[in-house]
């Protein structure tokens, strides 16, 4: 990876995040606990995964990270709380198909916020890409319809604020963002605690929730905060 250029160890990194998150589907059915515990139970594990990674990354200035990311830190926190909430919740009320696609959306929110915001320049390439995948977004959004409003309307709130996310990190790349992405899965443990049902998880299903926080949420997390500071936000 260091023998590479920095926008390539940007892609490598999407790439491996887009893989562990893709694994979320899978996981997900196999839970037999009820929808906020599965978010808050894969947020708690998650959130030890991405706390152990600052700790051996920071070396011994932990307290400094998490203070260093600052207020847009903190939006990115809150941000990526939502959307990584509301992309496992929406898999409880539509295919995972469904939620995939319409995460694609996040590139055209993404390429115009970083125009925007950051003067990111948006390709004649990307420009297609996006254009490509805003088919596939809006087919699979029509379809989404007749499973109700719920699982309409989770998939695109969850891509507005990953579209967030992406531009907040990218725009403060001169700091790692992984203290950001460890606070956002400490909000949501917080937030949905009060609902949760630990008591009604068998042996199994903490397996499985220990999976999708170490490795679906915790790995992908750690590799979106790579790989945004590294390559623009239509990119990632």
């Amino acid at each position: 990876m260091v023998a590479i250029g920095s926008h390539a160890r940007g892609r490598l990194a999407i790439f491996g995040a887009a893989l562990a998150w893709s694994t979320a589907g899978v996981g997900q059915r196999e839970l037999g606990v009820s929808p906020v515990t599965q978010v808050a139970g894969r947020a708690l594990f998650a959130s030890i995964a991405l706390g152990i990674l600052v700790l051996a990354t920071e070396r011994g200035r932990t307290f400094a990270a998490f203070r260093s990311i600052g207020q847009v830190g903190l939006l990115s926190a809150v941000l990526l709380g939502i959307s990584s909430g509301t992309f496992f919740l929406a898999l409880n009320y539509t295919t995972v198909a469904n939620v995939l696609f319409t995460q694609a959306a996040a590139p055209f929110a993404a390429a115009l916020l970083g125009w925007w915001l950051l003067g990111e320049r948006i390709s004649g390439r990307t420009w297609v890409a996006m254009s490509l995948a805003g088919v596939g977004v809006a087919v699979m959004a029509v379809d989404s319809l007749a499973a109700g409003f719920t699982a309409f309307v989770l998939p695109l709130v969850m891509t507005a604020a990953f579209a967030g996310t992406i531009v907040t990190t990218r725009h403060r790349r001169d700091i790692s963002m992984m203290p950001a992405a460890c606070l956002s899965q400490v909000l949501v443990v917080a937030v949905l605690l009060p609902l949760t049902s630990f008591g009604e998880a068998e042996p199994g299903d903490w397996g499985l929730l220990i999976g999708l926080g170490f490795g679906q949420m915790g790995l992908g997390l750690a590799l979106l905060t790579v790989g945004a500071r590294l390559i623009p936000p239509a990119e990632v």
